[in-house]
């Protein structure tokens, strides 16, 4: 096992187990797409204080964030709005002053409120309702009922970018429900790669400037002297110096952003892709705590009219995968019964005092003072339930969420969750690894050697050793992938033996 980086001082948990393995922390609640936002925070903030992927010493991160209160009512605590303008209509006087009325007496978060400086950006209040509702359109993952100080716009520049927080009348407190700090561990990651230079001249130069015209837009709605100098967010922690992992992350991010298409339109595919590889290093982290040194796979089933075994095969490789983070707990904790520090516990004067020393120590346990059991081994085996318990509640059910959010994991058409990917996961696969064109067994080896991926029979070599499958299903496998790809315009057969997996953005033009 490579060489942890020291914990941090200041720890927010009851114990330091998940965070050990997989840093601090993956979190189920946290979608990939609010991944992607928390992550553009810390790096808006980071690059104001010139420090943007720059670690002075590793697990140091501090960062501050804006709450953006004036913007985050206006847009999503504002239910009068509409009903303002159609009882006031063709009187925009009355229509600015009722809205102001009521959002100076309404507004959650803010103890002095004032809005009356929009009058004097806005030519008519019906303009302002039509803005308003074109930004709540853009609601990142607009379908959802989630509390109205935790909805976010796309992020179309520096003035769209604030932090998830709990509102109670006046007051607000950073929530770590949905900005839960994976975020932390992307923009570690990535700070810690080979193209961390390139990717922070793309996001500057795309977002970070605020030059766009949405971006303006948006800043037309918040005051001017919009500015947060609360207490500053760390605790982010990331175990390895480097890893494969992240190269090969910031290598995807890099593919993305070298394709000819609108700026605004790789985030989704950034979120896929991204969603992707933060699901592999979490396996990764499992299976080096196991000893496991066989390389993380998925076999993925394309869809089929009719079930074959390649769905049962998808399947098993969903289970098996799904079981690796409570493996690897359990080896993390009670693996320590097979070390010398343990048999010096065991043949100590006190072993019930030496193990409590031990697990305080090993595992950062605060609340060792309420354990019940009365011997060493029943003091190990609580603590590693309660660990167990708390592991269930998020870590163990990233790969599951995650899995389904990016359209890697599915039930369509079966009972049991297996692999079988949506076509906008198959779609940004091809612009993260296809430049112009690539021929298609290469386009399946390429898939293989990077993510694990088994779809066609020279993939599934080792699993046609074992006689789990035969090569025919494999075959058929693959030739529906083709299918797909085609039928989405991103694959041409140009004889019987030669397809070719193209990337619709080739490297042409404006960027």
């Amino acid at each position: 096992m490579m060489e942890k980086l020291p914990r941090p001082k200041k720890m927010d948990s009851s114990m330091w187990v998940d965070e050990a393995i997989w840093g601090h922390r993956l979190y189920d609640e946290q979608t990939p797409w609010l991944c992607i936002m928390e992550f553009l925070n810390v790096l808006q903030s980071e690059n104001q204080n010139g420090r943007a992927f720059k670690e002075g010493n590793f697990n140091t991160l501090r960062y501050t964030t804006y709450p953006r209160m004036y913007l985050r009512n206006i847009l999503f605590n504002n239910p009068q709005m509409e009903l303002i303008e159609k009882n006031f209509r063709n009187d925009n006087h009355s229509q600015w002053n009722k809205w102001i009325d009521e959002m100076n007496k309404n507004s959650g978060g803010m103890n002095v409120v004032d809005y009356s400086y929009l009058k004097k950006r806005f030519t008519s209040f019906q303009d302002f309702v039509e803005i308003i509702n074109f930004l709540r359109s853009s609601t990142i993952e607009g379908e959802n009922n989630k509390r109205w100080s935790s909805q976010f716009i796309f992020p179309y520049g520096p003035d769209c970018l604030y932090e998830d927080l709990r509102v109670t009348g006046t007051s607000i407190s950073n929530d770590r429900r949905f900005f839960a700090r994976t975020g932390e561990i992307l923009y570690l990651m990535l700070s810690r790669s080979h193209k961390k230079d390139e990717i922070l001249g793309y996001l500057s130069n795309k977002i970070l400037d605020g030059k766009s015209s949405f971006n303006r837009l948006v800043a037309l709605l918040q005051p001017d002297d919009e500015q947060f100098d609360g207490e500053k967010r760390e605790g982010g922690y990331l175990p390895y110096s480097n890893l494969p992992e992240y190269d090969l992350l910031s290598d995807d991010w890099i593919n993305l952003f070298n394709c000819n298409m609108p700026k605004y339109d790789v985030f989704p595919h950034l979120v896929n892709i991204t969603g992707l590889h933060m699901i592999i290093y979490s396996l990764n982290r499992s299976k080096e705590v196991l000893n496991n040194l066989n390389n993380t796979t998925f076999i993925l089933e394309i869809i089929a009219p009719q079930k074959t075994i390649i769905r049962d095969l998808a399947s098993d490789s969903y289970s098996h995968n799904n079981n690796l983070s409570k493996q690897a707990i359990e080896e993390y904790i009670l693996g320590i019964k097979n070390t010398e520090e343990w048999d010096k516990v065991i043949t100590s004067g006190d072993p019930y005092e030496a193990a409590r020393d031990l697990i305080v120590r090993r595992f950062s346990w605060r609340d060792d003072d309420k354990a019940k059991a009365t011997s060493a081994e029943g003091l190990l085996d609580e603590f590693f339930k309660k660990a167990s318990v708390r592991h269930k509640q998020h870590v163990q059910n990233f790969h599951r969420v995650w899995g389904r959010e990016i359209g890697l994991v599915s039930k369509r058409s079966s009972r049991r969750l297996r692999y079988a990917p949506t076509d906008s996961l198959l779609k940004a696969l091809v612009l993260s690894n296809v430049e112009s064109k690539m021929e298609f067994q290469e386009f399946l080896d390429r898939l293989y050697t990077k993510y694990g991926f088994i779809i066609g029979d020279r993939q599934a070599e080792a699993l046609l050793e074992t006689g789990q499958a035969d090569m025919e299903a494999f075959s058929e496998n693959a030739v529906r992938l083709e299918e797909r790809l085609s039928s989405m315009g991103l694959l041409k057969r140009l004889s019987d033996a030669c397809a070719y997996v193209e990337n619709p953005f080739v490297k042409v033009g404006i960027r």
